[in-house]
């Protein structure tokens, strides 16, 4: 990965144009001043003109500016902040998340334990950049998407990528770019033309991608109502902070990923992209994880089967908690069933949405009324409201920024809530690519087809092999679970979730 490359590794890279490594670094010219994504087809630099940077925020901080030809803003995001569970890390998560334009550096460092200063520090240190040339960079690429991809008007492109002005929109377009941003918006591909009212984007992601086992997984869990799945295609309505907004995910002729979206405030447009974006893990590596994996003779028939296989991840990391807890000891389909039900009695009712009919109940409504809608032991029901309680309250902090240690031991204190609910929320909350869950019967059937030790000991020690791409082998064991031996147990499995992925 490009945390961990050597300078004659990275320069090997763009040496051969590799596009797998676009958005994972970008190299600086300093004959030229301007930043490259690796695959850029201009001439190789020597390498005495190199610096390498793990953001472009950090080659902006240098004085460098993003080339014309490549547009390196325009490439998937890195796996590296998924795979980094430390603070910059998590604090790349959050920028994504628009915290700092809707909390300050302050509130990002709150989240994270800092002090202003000192993560600002932490962060120049760390990646070459701080928390508001972060943001700034992070704003710029929403800005660059938007000015390509859509018909906005600029003044809505500004304030949808989160800037504060028009002033300080043009200023940063002209100076990341090196153009305006009519010209940047002249440069474009025509495509699609969105509905009126919609937004139709792009989403830049690392083939291959197995899109097929997504979907299919969405449609296994699809909450009427809130949620719309077909073997092609996913939309949801969900919970933003301006207001409820609308997404649809597909893939178009070219195998390019699309979204269409329509939101109350558009300023919510890029926190948005990225929770859809971390739902179908398109920032993943997929070569890399498939290169690991294929190594080991029991998986390679399976990878080679469902090249680029994704982890889901959360649309929203309150829900997540609720539906992973609804679904212990239930199949799929009958936690499918309780969550309609919960949706049904207690989800606010939005309209216009394109089918849209209701949102995934808050939590306070859950802690409140819960008991009415959910049916089981009393027990269970008292732990799941109890955790909707402790979130809605704030006694439980879940975000996708979190540290991935503390999330699981803020979780395993919750009466109801075990290590497989915890590893499982930590595994579709934060992203993290090396989760296992040895005791999920769907695992251990997966495991047994595949010829690998079934036994949770057995398996958890098999597993350590495949780090850090252990959820991967989990999705890979999920989805190869003989159809008719998932139908036996996950009827008595005490952990069905997570059954398979397609």
């Amino acid at each position: 990965m490009s945390l961990t490359m050597t300078f004659d590794e990275r320069y090997r890279a763009i040496d051969s144009r590799d596009a797998r490594f676009d958005g994972q670094f970008v190299t600086a010219v300093r004959s030229t001043g301007i930043y490259c994504r690796p695959s850029c087809p201009a001439r190789t630099p020597k390498q005495s003109n190199v610096t390498f940077y793990a953001t472009s925020a950090a080659a902006h901080e240098a004085g460098y500016r993003a080339c014309k030809r490549c547009l390196p803003e325009a490439a998937p995001g890195s796996p590296q902040w998924n795979l980094r569970g430390d603070t910059a890390g998590r604090a790349m998560r959050l920028i994504a998340e628009g915290v700092v334009e809707r909390e300050g550096v302050p509130g990002l460092a709150h989240r994270l334990g800092y002090s202003p200063r000192h993560l600002t520090r932490l962060l120049t240190a760390e990646l070459g950049a701080g928390p508001l040339a972060l943001s700034r960079a992070h704003r710029a690429q929403t800005a660059r998407m938007l000015l390509v991809g859509t018909d906005m008007p600029a003044a809505d492109v500004a304030f949808s990528a989160g800037f504060a002005s028009i002033r300080q929109f043009n200023d940063t377009i002209r100076e990341v770019f090196g153009m305006p941003p009519l010209e940047l918006r002249a440069r474009r591909h025509r495509g699609q033309t969105a509905a009126p009212g919609t937004i139709d984007l792009v989403l830049p992601h690392r083939g291959p991608l197995y899109a097929d086992g997504v979907f299919a997984w969405m449609v296994a869990r699809a909450l009427p109502g809130v949620e719309t799945a077909t073997a092609t295609s996913f939309a949801r309505v969900i919970r933003m902070p301006g207001g409820p907004a609308w997404f649809e995910v597909r893939l178009d002729e070219q195998g390019r990923v699309r979204m269409r979206a329509a939101l109350t405030q558009l300023r919510d447009l890029s926190a948005l992209v990225t929770r859809v974006r971390r739902l179908f893990d398109l920032d993943a590596d997929p070569v890399a994880v498939d290169e690991a994996l294929a190594a080991h003779s029991e998986l390679s028939a399976a990878v080679a089967a469902t090249p680029g296989i994704r982890v889901p991840g959360a649309a929203d990391p309150h829900e997540m908690l609720i539906r992973a807890m609804v679904g212990q000891q239930i199949t799929v389909a009958a936690a499918r069933t309780a969550l309609t039900a919960l949706a049904e009695a207690l989800g606010d009712p939005v309209d216009g949405f394109d089918g849209a009919t209701r949102l995934f109940p808050t939590m306070a409504a859950i802690a409140e009324r819960g008991h009415e809608a959910l049916r089981g032991p009393a027990a269970r029901i008292r732990a799941i409201t109890g955790a909707a309680a402790a979130l809605a309250d704030g006694d439980l902090v879940l975000t996708a920024g979190d540290d991935g240690t503390e999330q699981r031991a803020a979780l395993l204190v919750m009466p109801g809530i075990g290590p497989w609910t915890a590893d499982y929320v930590r595994m579709r909350v934060l992203g993290d690519p090396d989760v296992t869950l040895p005791g999920d019967v769907a695992v251990r059937a997966g495991a047994a087809a595949l010829g690998i030790p079934s036994d949770p000991k057995g398996f958890a020690a098999w597993a350590e092999r495949t780090a850090p791409w252990r959820s991967y082998l989990t999705a890979h064991l999920w989805h190869s679970v003989p159809p008719k031996r998932a139908a036996s147990v996950l009827r008595t499995s005490p952990h069905t979730e997570g059954d398979r992925l397609s």
